[in-house]
């Protein structure tokens, strides 16, 4: 499981282009209106090898001055409760304003470690002035850097991974980890409590009462796995407070920790945003996935209701939709061993290793047979695939001009990888290297 790097600060200091820097992407929006980020990004980063999970808080507020600084509060709180170090931006053209005495004032007070970014220092003039910036009271080094053009950022990552603590190895390595996920009130605890057979975890009408993730060892009914669940209680002034960046965090946190995530979901409430994007968090990290539609028996039901919610669920994850879907009610308990069942069976696919012979046997001949087209009259020959020692499935084929296989051919090769190995519920990764 990775850490998880916050960035926070009040708008217009350049977060966004910091995230987008970190994490080599374009994915945050960057405009000089303050407040443009109004959704919260995440990201994955590596730096000296060390992988880590960016979160840029973003958020937008409103033009009161009140609501504005309520907002960058509840932001900076969120970050302190959920990742591992903060880093805090500032504006060396702009120096101290209040709203940042009053971030620094909520940063001061926490345990987590802190790194103060002195953004927007393009030369040694402004790099000079960030020198104002520890009259904060934070730290003993702020880092001037610029976001744009990446100046400072190898200092400040340095820092950063040092900063990390050592991740205690697990007990059981060797048992499969599944999550069970979904976003606030799909009835994550409800299932939980159903198959431990206690009421371990607090069940609630309140959206987020349940917090912090952690590990069970499951042993009944002839299954044997860790279960990545969350538990514990939300202080209730915590509850209302932006619940749906709050879900966001701590999915990160389960998913990191799991080989398999169960995306809960509530069928009188169908496919939600936030659904799309935990489903979207596990792909990135290259979990297995069983999507559970919980509260099926809250839905009034025809002759093809199940099949029409379970084409809707596929359009709208697709083009990844080779994912096991089970309709259930953690109230009835009706087929939730089936959930388990699914799950493991995606653990399986998940570590199934191919022979490199028999798997070149199979491609090769699917490769004769619908050739990647040929640009610029090059003919493109691939001669070679194996699969890589990787956790997840990854598979590297090996050509003569490999920059010309562009994404249609390759989900080619996966669909024939699909038909003839079982990898239901599990991303694949295709890789073009020249031979």
């Amino acid at each position: 499981m990775s850490n998880i790097l916050a960035i926070v600060g009040r708008p217009n200091v350049g977060k966004s282009t910091l995230f987008n820097r970190l994490t080599g992407t374009r994915k945050a929006i960057v405009n000089e209106t303050a407040g443009v980020t109004r959704d919260r990004n995440y990201g994955k980063s590596e730096w000296n090898g060390v992988e880590f999970s960016v979160i840029d808080t973003g958020g937008y507020c409103s033009n009161t001055d009140d609501i504005f600084e309520e907002e960058i509060r509840k932001q900076v709180m969120l970050a302190i409760d959920e990742s591992d170090s903060i880093v805090f931006v500032l504006d060396v053209q702009q120096g101290i304003t209040d709203f940042d005495t009053a971030v620094a004032n909520i940063l001061r007070r926490s345990e987590k470690k802190v790194f103060v970014v002195a953004n927007k220092a393009d030369n040694s003039e402004l790099i000079f002035q960030s020198s104002e910036f520890y009259s904060l009271g934070i730290t003993d080094q702020v880092f001037p850097v610029s976001a744009v053009n990446g100046s400072g950022t190898g200092d400040l990552l340095d820092a950063v991974i040092e900063s990390f603590p050592e991740k205690p190895e697990e007990d059981n390595e060797d048992l499969p980890r599944i999550a069970f996920v979904g976003r606030p009130n799909v009835g994550k605890s409800s299932t939980v409590n159903a198959l431990i057979g206690k009421d371990r975890n607090i069940v609630t009408d309140i959206a987020g009462t349940t917090r912090d993730s952690i590990h069970t060892r499951f042993e009944k009914f002839g299954y044997d796995f860790i279960m990545v669940d969350t538990a514990g209680v939300r202080k209730k002034p915590k509850v209302s407070e932006n619940l749906e960046f709050y879900s966001v965090m701590r999915s990160i946190r389960t998913i990191e920790s799991s080989d398999v995530c169960v995306l809960i979901l509530d069928a009188t409430r169908g496919v939600e945003s936030q659904d799309m994007n935990i489903f979207n968090l596990m792909i990135k990290n290259r979990k297995g996935v069983v999507i559970m539609v919980n509260k099926w028996d809250l839905v009034e039901k025809e002759t093809n209701t199940m099949k029409e919610f379970e084409e809707e669920i596929k359009r709208k994850i697709a083009p990844f939709n080779d994912v096991p879907i089970v309709f259930t009610s953690a109230i009835t308990k009706q087929r939730l061993l089936k959930v388990l069942e699914e799950a493991l069976q995606v653990y399986e696919n998940r570590v199934r290793k191919i022979a490199t012979s028999k798997f070149n046997k199979v491609m090769l001949e699917a490769i004769d047979t619908n050739n990647p087209p040929s640009v610029k009259g090059k003919f493109i020959r691939i001669k070679y695939a194996t699969q890589l020692p990787t956790l997840a499935p990854s598979f590297a084929f090996y050509a003569n001009l490999p920059q010309y296989i562009k994404d249609p051919y390759k989900r080619y090769l996966e669909n024939v990888i699909r038909k003839n190995w079982e990898f239901t519920g599990v991303p694949i990764q295709i890789f073009v290297r020249k031979k």
